[in-house]
């Protein structure tokens, strides 16, 4: 007879690999342990642990917290942007809601990941830009106005668009491994809205009415907002360290891939638009980063998926994006550097 310990680790084993056994691997549910008397499952059968909803107390503040410290950034001028360059603006929605996912999905395809991760990686690639684009536009000398704006939309538009796309995951996935992948389209965006647009909305109102307070709240927020991610990706690494480990190669390709190759089509979109170096930095930048606690938040959550194991793309994805754009500022400030040098003998 297992003990309680082992029943619940299985029962949460089956949870999740019920729902995400491997593509076209139809005997995997048949392969499962199956402890005596489990309960029946909530949340499409996925089982909820401790393990999982202290990782979702973390997270939901920490997302919360971001998303009223990018409110506080914006006003109406962040979105009157929009008419001063239009055109900007739709390229780089057009990067981010169309061609990330299909980047997302064709890599998933092409490294042949499971269906948890391949879920995990398109899931990443819905969520709408990072907080700290803005940051790294500034430090990129890029056009920092349309990264706030993008930002801003991004936000508010992928309420709508993620649903419909990680519907289209689900329904994929369940054609490729012959599983029923129920996504309760509701529940994702009641949390959506509940997670991401309201503290927005209470960050944009608490900027409108109390704006010196605002200023030294988002001062003392953006210091805090990039430790708090990886406070939350350090408590993620050591719950799942044998996951993350045993899968790092290929999951570890795959997200670095999805940046890199995110990166290089906004730079050649943008190119075709024929922006300014400081515009195709900002869309370069808006298109590689994104909101890795909110994928988090969506995998993890109870209501929706309730999945460790789908939320390792969106933290190894926090990683690489954070790296590799670093990188990509330093390159620019060192390529600039000698040209500012020359203008300053002339």
């Amino acid at each position: 007879m297992a003990s309680g310990r082992e029943e619940r680790e299985a029962f949460a084993r089956i949870g999740e690999s019920a729902i995400f056994a491997g593509f076209g691997d139809k005997a995997a549910l048949e392969r499962l342990p199956r402890p005596e008397n489990m309960m029946d499952r909530p949340y499409g059968g996925t089982a909820i642990n401790s393990k999982m909803m202290n990782t979702v107390w973390i997270v939901m503040p920490i997302l919360i917290l971001l998303m009223f410290l990018l409110g506080t950034d914006l006003n109406a001028q962040s979105f009157a942007n929009v008419a001063r360059n239009p055109r900007a603006v739709l390229f780089g929605m057009l990067g981010q809601l169309v061609l990330l996912p299909l980047i997302a999905f064709g890599l998933g395809w092409v490294f042949h990941l499971s269906p948890v991760y391949f879920m995990g990686l398109v899931l990443i690639a819905c969520c709408p830009g990072g907080s700290s684009s803005n940051v790294f536009s500034m430090l990129a000398k890029g056009d920092v106005a349309l990264s706030v704006t993008l930002t801003a939309i991004s936000s508010v538009v992928t309420l709508f668009t993620l649903p419909f796309i990680m519907e289209l995951a689900s329904r994929f996935v369940s054609r490729q491994s012959g599983l029923e992948v129920n996504l309760p389209v509701g529940k994702l965006l009641l949390q959506n809205l509940v997670l991401l647009f309201v503290p927005i909305l209470a960050g944009i109102l608490f900027r409108r009415f109390w704006p010196h307070a605002a200023a030294k709240v988002r001062r003392i927020l953006g210091k805090a907002a990039f430790p708090a991610l990886m406070f939350l990706a350090l408590v993620f690494f050591l719950q799942y360290t044998q996951e993350i480990v045993d899968n790092f190669a290929v999951l570890g390709m795959a997200t670095a891939s999805l940046v890199l190759l995110a990166m290089l089509c906004s730079s050649l979109l943008s190119r075709l638009g024929g922006f300014s170096p400081a515009v195709r930095r900002t869309i370069v930048i808006e298109v590689g980063m994104q909101n890795a606690a909110q994928a988090i938040a969506i995998a993890f959550s109870p209501f929706i998926f309730n999945s460790g194991q789908m939320a390792i793309p969106a933290i190894l994805y926090a990683l690489m994006m954070n790296v590799i754009l670093l990188f990509y500022v330093f390159a620019i400030r060192r390529q600039s550097a000698p040209c500012k040098a020359t203008r300053n003998k002339e």
